[in-house]
């Protein structure tokens, strides 16, 4: 693990791979809940956690420096959440054929393992789930446009497109689960460390 800064008020801590992420950011939550981290925002993405809106960045590092998440931090359990998937998806049997399996045991597999959300970006309400042990190339060629509520996988990653946008995804299925919404407080449904399940309609 290593820390640099980031601007005048964040510190980047970047990490070996997502398992060690996962730790940090359940790690860095903890602290900021028992007050011993002022950070307005913790925000995880693949190899990285970024700590932003401090007041002393310098501080914080030493203070990080000093920490070391316990081996379980990483698979400290989230809140569960399970979205209803038509698999319908345009790319579901091409996905079949890469696994080189039935499209019946690909549902399966996906709707029988537990995702957890290891961080968020892309569009708001897009979360990139992680957990599925069988990885899937992205499509040579993105799609001009993906329709909203989507389900679909690339590489290490599985996601559902919370609006209408291009991607290169392969589609796998559709949810009318609605991942954004403004007006919801948190506006996001899936939020980094959220156990989720993809369950057949």
């Amino acid at each position: 693990m290593h820390t640099r800064r980031a601007g005048a008020g964040a510190l980047l801590i970047e990490c070996a791979d997502g398992a060690e992420v996962e730790a940090w950011r359940a790690e860095l939550w903890r602290r900021r809940e028992r007050g011993e981290l002022a950070a307005v925002e913790i925000v995880p993405g693949a190899r990285t956690v970024l700590l932003d809106g401090l007041a002393d960045p310098a501080e914080t590092a030493g203070l990080v420096a000093g920490w070391a998440p316990p081996p379980a931090a990483g698979t400290a359990q989230g809140p569960l959440i399970e979205i209803i998937v038509r698999y319908d998806g345009a790319d579901l049997a091409s996905v079949a054929s890469e696994w080189e399996v039935p499209v019946s045991q690909a549902v399966e597999r996906i709707s029988g393992t537990e995702l957890r959300v290891a961080f968020c970006g892309f569009a708001p309400g897009f979360a990139y789930l992680t957990g599925l042990p069988w990885p899937v190339p992205r499509l040579d060629t993105p799609r001009p446009r993906v329709p909203a509520g989507s389900v679909a996988l690339a590489g290490e990653y599985a996601g559902i497109y919370p609006t209408a946008s291009p991607g290169g995804w392969r589609l796998v299925g559709s949810t009318d689960a609605i991942l954004f919404d403004i007006d919801r407080d948190p506006p996001a449904l899936l939020a980094p460390g959220t156990r989720v399940r993809l369950v057949p309609a």
